[in-house]
C-alpha cells in the first residue's frame, strides 16, 4: 500500500557517473586568488582585521597589504621552481595570512587559520584547505614555523613589506619605533635569484627619520625566520640596506 511501513524499501539511486573533463562533487574545483577575492565573508574579514589594527595603533594590514602579500608570495614559489599549484595555494594563504586580527592581535596566526577554514571547507578541497590554513597559522615569528613550502613562501612575503605606505600617522613618528622605521622605508624589493638560489630584500632607509640599527632592533626576528624560511625553498636570505649587504 502506498505510503506503507511494510512496503519494501527501494534499492538507492546509483550515483551519476561525472562527464568527462568534470570533477566529482566531493573534489572541489581547485581554490583561486580571484575566487577568494571575491568572497565576500572574507573580504569582510580583512576589512574587520585592519579596523582593529587601526584601533590598536598598528600599521596597515588592509587590502594593500593583503594583495602584496598574495603577489610575492606566489612569485617567490614560481621563481624558485615550484608547481602553478603550490603558487597559487601561497597566494591564498598570502591574502588570508592576517584575518585573525578581526579578533585579536595575539595568536592571530591561529585564529586566522580557524576563520580561513571555516570559510572555505564547503568550497576546497581537503589537502589544498590543509595547506592554507597551515601557512596562515604559521607566519608570525612568535609561534610560526616554516612548515611547507606555502608557508615559506608567505613568512618571506610578509616580512619584506617594510614601508612608508603603511604607516597611519606620519607625525606620530618619532613616539613610536614601528612607525619610524616603516616611514623610513622609502623602498623594499624582495628580490629572487633563481640561478644563484638567493632570496634578498632589498630597501633603503632614510637615515635622518630611522637609523639601520633601529630596524635590526624591531626586525631581527623577522630577519631569522625569513632566513629559515629561505632554506626550506633550498635558497639563501639575504638582506641589503642603502646597498650595503647586511646579512
Amino acid at each position: 500500500m502506498k505510503g506503507s511501513a511494510d512496503a519494501a524499501p527501494r534499492a538507492p539511486l546509483p550515483e551519476r557517473a561525472p562527464a568527462a573533463g568534470e570533477r566529482p562533487e566531493s573534489q572541489p574545483e581547485a581554490v583561486s586568488l580571484e575566487a577568494v577575492q571575491a568572497n565576500p565573508e572574507l573580504s569582510g574579514f580583512i576589512s574587520a582585521a585592519d579596523r582593529v589594527m587601526e584601533g590598536l595603533g598598528y600599521t596597515e594590514h588592509g587590502f594593500r597589504h593583503a594583495n602584496l602579500v598574495a603577489r610575492i608570495s606566489y612569485n617567490v614559489l614560481t621563481r624558485v621552481g615550484f608547481d602553478e599549484h603550490t603558487a597559487n595555494l601561497a597566494s591564498v594563504s598570502g591574502y588570508l595570512h592576517d584575518v585573525g586580527n578581526m579578533v585579536s592581535r595575539e595568536v592571530h596566526g591561529q585564529i586566522g587559520a580557524v576563520l580561513v577554514y571555516q570559510a572555505l571547507k564547503d568550497h576546497v578541497a581537503g589537502t589544498d584547505l590543509a595547506s592554507i590554513v597551515a601557512a596562515v597559522a604559521n607566519h608570525e615569528e612568535e609561534n610560526g614555523y616554516q612548515v611547507s613550502p606555502a608557508a615559506a613562501a608567505v613568512i618571506l612575503a610578509d616580512k619584506s613589506d617594510v614601508h612608508r605606505s603603511r604607516v597611519r600617522k606620519s607625525g606620530q613618528i618619532e613616539f613610536d619605533i614601528h612607525d619610524r622605521v616603516n616611514f623610513a622605508a622609502e623602498q623594499s624589493f624582495l628580490r629572487v635569484d633563481s640561478t644563484a638560489r638567493t632570496i634578498t630584500l632589498e630597501l633603503t632607509i632614510d637615515t635622518e627619520i630611522s637609523q639601520v640599527m633601529e630596524y635590526f632592533e624591531i626586525f631581527l626576528g623577522r630577519m631569522q625566520m625569513c632566513r629559515k624560511a629561505a632554506e626550506v625553498l633550498d635558497t639563501k636570505f639575504k638582506l641589503t640596506i642603502n646597498g650595503a649587504e647586511l646579512a
